[in-house]
């Protein structure tokens, strides 16, 4: 059977793909690892970067001894894949990214991660802050944080800058049209800059992956990835 890895994003979980997992399962053996800091796995003591995340993601592959993989990932969830894909091109099939954020200048790098604060969302948007410590523990006040410096580091440093013509497998990019962390204009330049890939603008669709019809999704995986 065909692999598929489910990639969450940042501060997200993978329980998030439960309602997909059924009818995925009808044609891939299907993975969902957690990232670092996420979920009951440790946050790292010396922090988490995007080139981090990717090696965990390379561990993981070699772990489980995937070969040909198949990748969906969300947000931060789908840049990962694509850096790994840069890397190991090898060793991937295919990638569906859906509300990644590839325009990491660092001025709004530096304004998305002034929104991380703990105190300010416990306070604010308690319902946030509840799901949160649900999924990660009490160490969601940590994670937050890290991220926001993760955020910074991308602004400074994007590893995609200049990758993007070099991954010649196929890429579905994916955004909501009522993302309001994603741009259309930036997915559009992304599917524009690599070599082999397709563009999908979802209708009435906002950022967070719980908020996202199923069958909608469903249906273009089944598309590109010519599932029956």
């Amino acid at each position: 059977m065909l692999n598929l890895i489910l990639l969450h994003g940042a501060l997200g979980h993978s329980d998030i793909f439960e309602p997909f997992k059924e009818e995925l399962s009808k044609y891939f053996t299907i993975y969902t690892p957690l990232f670092s800091g996420h979920g009951d796995v440790e946050l790292p003591e010396n922090g988490i970067t995007i080139e981090k995340y990717t090696q965990e993601l390379k561990e993981y592959i070699e772990k489980e001894n995937l070969k040909d993989v198949y990748i969906f990932g969300h947000s931060m969830g789908g840049y990962v894949a694509l850096c790994y894909a840069s890397q190991h091109p090898e060793n991937v099939n295919s990638i569906m990214t859906l509300g990644t954020k590839f325009d990491w200048a660092e001025e709004k790098a530096l304004k998305e991660s002034k929104m991380l604060n703990p105190d300010v969302i416990a306070e604010k948007v308690p319902k946030y802050a509840e799901l949160l410590e649900s999924q990660h523990g009490s160490k969601w006040k940590k994670l937050l944080p890290a991220i926001a410096e993760m955020m910074i580091s991308l602004g400074k440093n994007p590893p995609l800058k200049n990758q993007l013509a070099t991954i010649n497998i196929p890429v579905q990019v994916m955004v909501g049209d009522k993302d309001n962390m994603v741009t259309i204009e930036e997915s559009t330049e992304v599917y524009r800059s690599l070599p082999n890939a397709r563009l999908a603008i979802l209708p009435d669709t906002k950022h967070p992956l719980d908020k996202i019809r199923p069958n909608l999704l469903l249906n273009i995986m089944k598309d590109f990835w010519k599932l029956s």
